[in-house]
């Protein structure tokens, strides 16, 4: 179904690169694809690149796109959809990855009668190893739902969560890779502090953390379980552990989270109208 539309993209950032790797690796013709961006560099190289067709006009998008893709900051939503009200027609299925722009918002922007489903995918969709969940507004379908099911399973797993949760999707995986970069960072400086050399660090760090979620992945135990089956009385991993619960870092990651979720929602009050 996703493969008989044309589907445009307003703002031709890294997240809608992602997006079009994978519409192109399953199957869709870049000739069904068009990216409008204010900064010709940018366009310039999803052409070459990726051979899609490319504008500097979001009007072009929005006339000649079935699906159109609204990937550009939430900051910028008022100035774009401002300018897009007269040209998407209720024919036309609206796609928001912006964080914390409800689809109320987004609905109220445009003509009476469009259809809007909101998405929060997040960077590993670069290497289709992303985690996305979707929600759909008031007139969104069933059948636009698994459109935007379709399309996000190209980049990786797909959730479908109340809107109610959108921030809180956007606080656990939308911003959750710069937790984990972090994480990782802080890995491989513990293992260069202690003699290793940082390559080494570094590839046994993210090593670890792929393989410690890929084995939670395929278990279906809860955290803590496999957690336990690693801490040996008196061993090394409970004295680490014990460090890190004096340091608060379950609290710390969770005190993160809140932080992300609370300025999604004050993004959520832009003032668009």
């Amino acid at each position: 179904m996703l493969l008989n539309n044309t589907v445009g993209f307003i703002g031709g950032g890294n997240m809608a690169e992602a997006i079009i790797k994978g519409l192109i690796a399953g199957g869709m013709a870049p000739r069904n694809i068009i990216v409008a961006d204010p900064v010709q560099d940018r366009r310039a190289l999803l052409a070459s690149t990726l051979s899609v067709k490319t504008t500097d006009e979001n009007s072009e998008v929005a006339q000649e796109a079935d699906l159109i893709i609204l990937s550009i900051k939430p900051q910028m939503a008022a100035s774009v959809l401002s300018g897009l009200e007269n040209t998407i027609t209720p024919q036309k299925l609206v796609l928001s990855i912006m964080a914390g722009i409800s689809t109320t918002i987004i609905e109220e922007s445009l003509q009476s009668g469009v259809r809007v489903i909101r998405a929060m995918p997040n960077t590993p969709a670069l290497v289709q190893a992303g985690a996305t969940a979707i929600c759909g507004g008031r007139r969104a379908t069933e059948a636009d739902l698994e459109l935007t099911k379709e399309l996000f399973a190209l980049v990786g797993t797909v959730y479908q969560v109340g809107e109610r949760q959108m921030d809180a999707v956007t606080g656990i995986s939308g911003s959750g890779p710069a937790y984990v970069f972090s994480f990782i960072e802080a890995l491989s400086d513990a293992g260069v502090k202690n003699g290793l050399p940082r390559d080494i660090a570094t590839g046994l760090a993210v090593q670890t953390v792929l393989g410690s979620a890929q084995l939670l992945q395929q278990s279906n135990e809860h955290p803590a379980v496999l957690r336990d089956r690693v801490s040996s009385p008196g061993g090394t991993t409970i004295a680490a552990l014990h460090t890190l619960e004096n340091g608060r870092l379950h609290g710390l990651l969770m005190d993160a989270v809140d932080a992300a979720v609370k300025r999604s929602k004050e993004l959520a009050g832009i003032k668009l109208l």
